[in-house]
């Protein structure tokens, strides 16, 4: 090369290809906090293959590796006992033989004296809370009386699903569930705070439902039940609590119901069932009666059929004579009762069902002239034997399906004629609507005594005289 190629060279460098310019210079520095940032992220994408205890094989118990593994997971010392499958010599209580197996596993293998057991994964603790559930019973049952107690439990289906799979894999064969284990455990613990109490399957006196997850206990006391005969002697009281037109019936009442909350201040229902109420400290009644007559019906000879359900009540020690005492005087003469004796749901629902005649004396007025005696009650016994049709009556029609109905007039009887009022004793099937039966309704029951007469009929007051129940 030439001295002049050299310097040609020279300035061909220098004019930025040479060590004037740097090639790297367009890059982005890396800074060393996002290179460890990067290192860490390229960690992650590494996955862990190693087995979590969990999902490990081993053998199931009670071999002593089985033993070994069901500890290592964490086991409570009652789940250890309950699915050791080790016998229990001795009889010992199950915490203390599952803190027994512990010890003979320790000392195989001194380890696992470091395993925490802060957190069972086959019970999530549920049996460290037995006290305090027995503790909610006794609070929730104080006060009451009663003989019998069944339990019902609640425990949530995600453990339960989890144990069962843990218990099939590492368990004994034949080791009992969880719900069965912690409800032999509860009963166990409240038997020995009511030794008196008889834990039963079936028609309890009281039910306590445990939620395992909030360890909430509620208490159901079983209603009493009572079976009579009711005489109505009044025309202005209904069968059952009539709420107050203008508030509902809401708490309180208003100036109309003179703040009772009720239509009428007594019922049959409040003059039978409020002096029991008392008597056995209960919550409510119900009422159940074997039909009902109107308002301004009255209810004689042996009286109508009911069951009164006394709900929650403290008390479940009756003394008949003393309950119709305190009916008698609490009536006021409105109502009489003659006979009480227990009874149970299912006659509640034989109340309801059976179908009974039924006998009623009824008076009323003919519109018009007096009509002649022997004609009239011709024309009434003519009915005797009848298949009414009933449409359902204008006064019932907002609360009763609209359809015709039809009832047979069994018998009638004791006519009985005085100008123009006229009175008789009818039989009937049940469900018969008897003042209807009488004036007709504008034409929607027929036959009917106003067109056997030929005159508009008013109806002056009925009287139920027998319900033929048995």
């Amino acid at each position: 090369m030439t001295d002049d190629d050299q310097d040609e060279w020279l300035d061909y460098a220098s004019a930025g290809y040479g060590g004037a310019i740097d090639p790297w210079e367009d890059l982005v520095p890396i800074d060393e906090s996002e290179e460890s940032d990067i290192e860490l992220d390229d960690e992650d994408d590494f996955e862990d293959d190693t087995p979590s205890l969990r999902d490990m094989e081993a053998p199931p118990c009670p071999a002593p590796m089985g033993i070994r593994h069901i500890i290592r997971l964490g086991s409570c010392d009652h789940c250890l006992a309950r699915i050791g499958g080790r016998l229990n010599e001795g009889g010992l209580p199950t915490h203390e033989h599952g803190a027994r197996i512990r010890a003979d596993a320790i000392e195989r293998d001194s380890m696992l004296s470091e395993i925490s057991t802060d957190y069972c994964p086959f019970c999530e603790d549920l049996f460290d809370d037995i006290q305090n559930i027995v503790v909610r019973i006794l609070r929730e049952t104080e006060g009451v009386e009663f003989n019998s107690l069944q339990m019902g439990y609640h425990i949530s289906k995600e453990l339960v699903e989890e144990e069962d799979y843990l218990r099939k894999r590492f368990g004994a064969r034949g080791a009992p569930p969880l719900k069965a284990s912690f409800a032999a455990a509860v009963e166990l613990a409240l038997k020995e705070k009511m030794k008196e109490v008889n834990l039963v399957k079936e028609v309890p006196d009281v039910m306590i439902l445990v939620d395992s997850l909030t360890l909430r206990v509620k208490a159901e006391v079983r209603p009493v039940f009572l079976y009579g005969r009711y005489r109505k002697m009044s025309r202005d009281v209904p069968q059952t609590r009539w709420p107050c037109r203008s508030c509902k019936g809401r708490k309180g009442g208003c100036e109309s119901c003179e703040m009772t909350g009720l239509q009428y201040r007594h019922s049959v229902q409040d003059l039978i069932g409020e002096p029991i109420r008392q008597s056995l400290e209960a919550g409510d009644t119900s009422f159940h009666g074997m039909g009902r007559e109107d308002i301004d019906v009255r209810c004689l000879g042996r009286g109508r059929p009911f069951v009164i359900e006394v709900k929650q009540p403290k008390k479940r020690t009756l003394d008949i004579e003393e309950l119709l005492k305190s009916i008698a005087v609490g009536a006021e003469g409105l109502v009489e009762v003659d006979e009480l004796r227990q009874s149970t749901r299912p006659e509640v629902a034989r109340i309801k069902e059976t179908k009974a005649e039924k006998s009623y004396r009824i008076r009323f007025e003919i519109e018009g002239d007096p009509i002649d005696q022997d004609d009239a009650e011709q024309r009434i016994l003519s009915l005797s034997g009848a298949m009414l049709e009933q449409r359902t009556p204008k006064r019932v029609a907002h609360r009763r399906s609209d359809l015709v109905r039809k009832r047979e007039l069994v018998s009638i009887e004791n006519v009985v004629v005085e100008d123009k009022e006229i009175q008789f004793d009818v039989r009937c099937q049940t469900g018969t609507y008897v003042k209807e039966m009488v004036h007709s309704d504008d034409g929607r029951t027929t036959p009917s005594v106003a067109e056997v007469l030929e005159r508009a009929c008013e109806v002056l007051w009925l009287d139920v005289l027998e319900i033929h129940a048995e």
